[in-house]
C-alpha cells in the first residue's frame, strides 16, 4: 500500500519527525527513509532508541492516527497504480492487498478509493510475523484460495520485495523511496504507467519457461 499504491510515506516520516521531537530528540529525513517497509513494531523499537518513552504499541497507534488523520481527506496515487488496480478488477481476477500498516488505515485508506479495489487485505496486525518474513503473503493467498507461485507480487521498498519473493510470488519492485536490485529475484518495473494486465500474465508465463 504505501509507496506502491499510494505515496504515503511522507505522512510516514512526518508523524516520526513529530514523534521523536515531542521527546527532544532529532529524526531526519535519512532517518526515515531508513524505515520505509518495515513492520510498525520494528520501527517502533528504532525510535524508542531515539528517545521515545511510549511503549512499542502505544508509538504504533500514535503514528497510524497521525497519518490516518492526513490522509482522511484522500490519497495521492502512484503513477498507473489506479489504472491496473481498475484492470485487474474488471477482468475479475481476484487481488489482496497486503501492508505492514495497520488494518483500521488499510481500511480508511481503502474506504477513499471510488471502486472496490481487493477482496481481502492482510495488514500489520493480521500477521505474527511482519514483511520481510513471507507470512502476509502466504496468508493472503490462502485467503484468495490460489497457490502462491500463481500469484504477482507489486512491492516498492526491500522487506515488502524480500517478503514476496520468500512466499514464492512471482514479485515486482517499482522502487519509490528505496533502492531496489533486480538481482535479488524479482523483476523491476520503474513505474506501473502503462502497465496492464497483459504484462502481469507475461511475467507469470515467463516464470513458468524457466
Amino acid at each position: 500500500m504505501d509507496g506502491t499504491l499510494i505515496d504515503t510515506e511522507p505522512h510516514w516520516m512526518r508523524a516520526e519527525t513529530a514523534l521523536v521531537e515531542s521527546y527532544g530528540g532529532v529524526w531526519t529525513a535519512e532517518d526515515g527513509l531508513t524505515l520505509v517497509g518495515s513492520g510498525l513494531w520494528q520501527s517502533a523499537a528504532i525510535l524508542q532508541g531515539r528517545g521515545v518513552t511510549l511503549s512499542a504499541d502505544e508509538i504504533v497507534d500514535w503514528l497510524t492516527d497521525r497519518v490516518h488523520s492526513e490522509v482522511r481527506s484522500g490519497v495521492d496515487w502512484r503513477p498507473g497504480a489506479r489504472e491496473l488496480l481498475q484492470e485487474l478488477r474488471e477482468a475479475g481476477i481476484p487481488t489482496a492487498l497486503v501492508t505492514s500498516s495497520l488494518r483500521t488505515l488499510a481500511e480508511g485508506v481503502v474506504a477513499t478509493f471510488d471502486f472496490p479495489a481487493f477482496d481481502y487485505i492482510v495488514a500489520g496486525d493480521d500477521v505474527s510475523i511482519n514483511k520481510p518474513h513471507p507470512e502476509a503473503y502466504l496468508k493472503a493467498a490462502a485467503l484468495l484460495g490460489v497457490d502462491i507461485a500463481e500469484c504477482v507480487a507489486i512491492e516498492d521498498s526491500i522487506p515488502g520485495v524480500t517478503s514476496a519473493v520468500a512466499s514464492g510470488a512471482v514479485t515486482v519492485g517499482v522502487p519509490l523511496h528505496s533502492p531496489l536490485s533486480e538481482a535479488n529475484g524479482y523483476t523491476i518495473w520503474p513505474t506501473l504507467s502503462g502497465r496492464t494486465v497483459a504484462d502481469l500474465a507475461a511475467l507469470l508465463r515467463s516464470k513458468d519457461t524457466v
